[in-house]
């Protein structure tokens, strides 16, 4: 059974900075595409970041500057760190990874974690 955890959510000020780290664990056989995504109260789900197995990363260009996505294939492990945060990135986090878990390149999801930008 595949699961990714998210962790590293949290309250912060605006213009704090959090890291997100979301580990995959169970059975992978190999990891594609990772990415994060958010979705904000009333919104629909929306993509803020990708990162290719080679680490090429692209962003949404609301937070390009400001996020930055990593990746630890060892660890199968993906990484968000956010800088100069805004209130409009409240939302929760998800992370998504298109794996090999024996039968074939499926998207998994993480459970999500809160993030809340306030003063």
């Amino acid at each position: 059974q595949v699961q990714l955890v998210e962790s590293g959510g949290g309250l912060v000020q605006p213009g704090g900075s959090l890291r997100l780290p979301c580990a995959a664990s169970g059975r992978i056989y190999s990891i594609n595409v990772m990415a994060w995504y958010r979705q904000a109260p009333g919104k629909q789900r929306e993509l803020v970041a990708t990162i290719t197995s080679g680490r090429r990363a692209n962003y949404a260009d609301s937070v390009a500057g400001r996020f930055t996505i990593s990746r630890d294939n060892a660890k199968n492990t993906v990484y968000l760190q956010m800088n100069s945060l805004k209130p409009e990135d409240t939302a929760v986090y998800y992370c998504n990874a298109d794996l090999h878990d024996g039968s074939g390149f499926i998207d998994y999801w993480g459970q999500g974690t809160q993030v809340t930008v306030s003063s």
